[in-house]
């Protein structure tokens, strides 16, 4: 198998596996949480991805990973990281504009997750920075699907309710 088909089929596994954990566990404990308690631990994953600065280091990734990928993933994923974290201490501290917050961080983050994998001929020159897109990115692309779910689902009564409580 060549490089690229290896990297296809981990992607792949990586993300079957997440959707399928997202459908049978994770989405059904959600059920019980309010949108603000939801977004907060779906966005928490993304609060570490300023481990994506990574592709910014020699000696982690391929000497002959282009510059113009690494500046775009790692500024990408460190303006996501960034965003979540201010987003987890938004709803943790049930700031009004979380929601606008979660809305532009999610639409950031997509947006650079989509662009690093639109670049598949940098593949064979990301060393040890495989792990991420191969097993870190699936785990964010489902937790984006989810937030974006949740941020169109309008709020029931009984979640108002438990809000104004």
């Amino acid at each position: 198998m060549d490089t690229l088909s290896v990297f296809g089929l981990q992607f792949f596994l990586s993300i079957v596996l997440c959707g399928l954990l997202a459908k049978w566990f994770l989405v059904p404990w959600l059920r019980g949480k309010t949108q603000r308690e939801s977004l907060f631990y779906l966005t928490l994953p993304h609060a570490t991805r300023h481990v994506g600065l990574v592709f910014l280091v020699p000696g982690v990734v391929s000497q002959s990973l282009p510059s113009s990928f690494a500046v775009q993933a790692g500024y990408g994923d460190l303006a996501a990281g960034v965003l979540a974290l201010l987003l987890v201490i938004a709803l943790r501290s049930r700031w009004s504009g979380a929601t606008a917050l979660a809305w532009v961080f999610n639409i950031v983050g997509t947006v650079d997750l989509v662009n690093a994998l639109s670049h598949a001929a940098v593949v064979p020159h990301l060393g040890a920075a495989w792990y991420i897109p191969t097993f870190w990115v699936p785990v964010l692309l489902v937790t984006h699907f989810l937030i974006f779910v949740r941020l169109f689902k309008k709020k029931t009564c009984s979640e108002e309710a438990r809000i104004a409580t």
